[in-house]
């Protein structure tokens, strides 16, 4: 007895998963959706619905570093001898704090993150390096 009856509801929820929807256009030029057809002498397209409310379209997944490149990029820093100054003198400050045995903490998306030795040496080089490139005077 239980079967008939599992078998009846699954044949009721079809119509529900597999709906049928119409589209036409009237003579003002709205375009109408109904699950019954449109009146008698009216074009119409039938219309397949799959029963989610969830859109048929998936958008393009982009991660967010993507979605922030829609505002526009920072202007360059002009290179006057100001700006220079305060380049050479961070660039110091992190050079001292890479070469330190103090814990060196970055920013990795949004996330706090604790540099091991080889990243720490990677960071100190390209700092190094940096520094020699810029502030080749001090």
């Amino acid at each position: 007895m239980r079967r008939p009856l599992t078998a009846v509801a699954l044949l009721l929820l079809a119509p529900l998963a597999m709906a049928q929807a119409y589209k036409w256009t009237d003579a003002s030029g709205t375009v109408h959706y109904a699950d019954s057809p449109p009146p008698k002498g009216t074009q119409f397209k039938r219309v397949t619905t799959t029963g989610t409310v969830e859109s048929p379209v998936t958008p393009s997944e982009k991660p967010a570093s993507e979605h922030a490149s829609l505002e526009p990029p920072p202007k360059p820093v002009a290179d006057t001898p100001e700006n220079r100054t305060k380049l050479c003198t961070t660039l110091r400050s992190n050079l001292d704090l890479l070469r330190s045995k103090q814990p060196v903490v970055t920013q990795d998306g949004g996330q706090q993150k604790l540099l091991d030795d080889t990243q720490r040496k990677q960071q100190q080089a390209t700092a190094e390096g940096q520094y020699k490139q810029f502030c080749p005077n001090q």
